[in-house]
């Protein structure tokens, strides 16, 4: 059986008695880095075999942790900290799992972007979870440009050497008047909550240089104009970026009848008129 199980993200207080049985117990504990991994092992007394499976050798080693599993091995997945799955290549093993039969359970802990939103004093009814926006600039720039379609509290991971390039990319995309929260060292000793606009983020950071991993939390971005009647020109703005997004009629009527307060059925119309 593949067992997925959540390690911590900061605080080693946070690991949960079963986490321990089921990682004192298996036969091999597939890793994004075995050093991080081992030091976590240690740390619980675990004498742990170890195997490296990361984002640059999940094709290779999924077929080779694939064959472990079919001989009868219980195997383990973790990621460097918190669920595996969540920004990692976990997901492509789960998949492979699921094709071959092979059975699958989860022993949940501590995620990040949880822990963060409900820091963050946003919105957490409701909620988008971003991860990390691509590196490369096109992908970058449609990422951001799409998180304007969402109407509920995104959450973002982000490394510190490129935080004050992603509050810049936000600001260019019209998120200056946002609220967001910028959570880093979460569970941690000096853990930290900064509250702000993400236009007051770019002087804040510039004179704090930022360190550790962050998670953003960032309100919607068209929440602030909830005072204010959309014009025909963002009307259409959003509809076409929608769209482009892969929205149906249907989907892209409905988003744009919540976001403006007009009656689904116009917005069905008006979305027909525009792709004609």
């Amino acid at each position: 059986m593949l067992y997925l199980v959540g390690t911590p993200i900061g605080n080693m207080g946070d690991i949960s008695e079963r986490a321990v049985e089921v990682l004192s117990s298996a036969d091999l504990i597939a890793c994004e880095d075995t050093r991080r991994t081992g030091l976590l092992l240690s740390n619980l007394g675990i004498k742990g075999n170890l195997t490296s499976y990361h984002e640059h050798n999940k094709a290779s080693k999924g077929n080779v942790l694939i064959q472990k599993l079919k001989e009868g091995l219980n195997v383990v997945q973790v990621s460097d900290a918190g669920m595996p799955c969540i920004s990692d290549p976990g997901s492509d093993l789960v998949k492979l799992c699921i094709e071959e039969d092979i059975p699958v359970t989860c022993v949940p802990g501590p995620v990040a972007a949880i822990t963060a939103l409900v820091l963050s004093g946003l919105d957490t009814r409701y909620y988008h979870f971003e991860g990390f926006i691509p590196v490369d600039n096109k992908e970058r720039k449609a990422r951001i440009e799409a998180l304007k379609r969402y109407n509920e509290t995104v959450v973002i991971y982000e490394a510190p050497h490129r935080l004050l390039k992603t509050i810049d990319d936000l600001i260019e995309a019209g998120f200056s008047d946002c609220e967001a929260a910028f959570c880093r060292e979460l569970t941690k000793k000096y853990e930290q909550v900064v509250r702000l606009k993400i236009s007051e983020a770019k002087a804040y950071f510039t004179e704090v240089p930022p360190k550790g991993e962050f998670v953003i939390c960032l309100k919607p971005v068209f929440e602030q104009k909830e005072e204010k009647e959309l014009s025909e020109d963002e009307i259409e703005s959003m509809a076409r970026s929608l769209i482009s997004e892969g929205c149906s009629t249907k989907q892209t009527a409905a988003r744009l009848a919540e976001l403006t307060g007009r009656n689904k059925k116009d917005m069905y119309s008006y979305v027909l008129n525009l792709i004609k």
